[in-house]
């Protein structure tokens, strides 16, 4: 059985940690969405970008990554585990038939790759006392279900009650050339913000979140800028609220 979280780079007490929900489109052997293989390396199965970006921003001292290892087909981390939506039956337009569940299949999902990932999220930042936790996404340009709606941000930032990292990461990140910025922009954290609010928000750990646009960061030379991107602006963060 597939783990249910990779970690990457060494653990500091005081440094960043990097929390990536959708990091793998991996699908374990145990699991049959029954949906056509095309979908494996579509967005609606993982953040693309996200896993190669953090892994090159825990090559720096001071900042460790938990990363999924399951597909959000499988179960979508980023939910509340009592939500319809935490196991989706149908993602941008496509039907996934493995995913209509009885009751105890559904716990058995859940069991397996949502709870030991937030249990592990939540050791970590109880053990390790992050000075920050970035929360990091990618969002696709367009939607196959909706081809008229315009994604044209090139970072997006997420924040639910609290605000002062994200405030602090606008600020930041508008100061990199060529880079638009949106504020709760294409996802609002008021709405979509469950792994923070439940791991972070919930103990007053500071954090932002991010959404990345996928087509930005699909090849190395692209991760990379934005890995160094995130890299400077975390350090400032951590600066400012020091």
């Amino acid at each position: 059985m597939t783990e249910a979280f990779e970690i990457s780079g060494v653990p500091y007490e005081g440094g960043v940690l990097i929390v990536v929900d959708h990091a793998s489109n991996h699908v374990p052997d145990e699991v049959d969405l029954g949906i056509s293989p095309q979908f494996a390396d579509d967005h609606i199965a993982f953040d693309p970008g996200t896993a190669p970006i953090a892994r090159m921003m825990t090559e720096t001292n001071g900042y460790l990554a938990i990363l999924s290892t399951a597909s959000r087909l499988v179960v979508d981390l980023n939910r509340y585990p009592d939500e319809a939506s935490v196991i989706q039956p149908r993602s941008d337009g496509v039907e996934i038939p493995g995913n209509h569940l009885s009751p105890e299949g559904r716990k058995a999902r859940i069991d397996s790759y949502f709870t030991p990932y937030h249990e592990r999220v939540r050791s970590l930042i109880a053990d390790l006392k992050p000075s920050l936790v970035l929360s990091l996404h990618s969002f696709s340009p367009t939607l196959r279900s909706d081809l008229q709606l315009k994604r044209p941000w090139d970072v997006g930032i997420m924040y639910n009650e609290y605000e002062t990292a994200s405030r602090f990461a606008i600020q930041f990140l508008e100061q990199e050339p060529e880079l638009i910025i949106g504020d709760q922009r294409p996802y609002s954290g008021k709405e979509l913000n469950a792994t923070m609010n439940r791991n972070c928000e919930a103990v007053g750990q500071p954090y932002f979140g991010v959404e990345l646009r996928q087509d930005l960061i699909m090849e190395e030379a692209g991760q990379r800028r934005f890995a160094d991107i995130l890299l400077r602006t975390c350090d400032k963060i951590r600066t400012a609220l020091a």
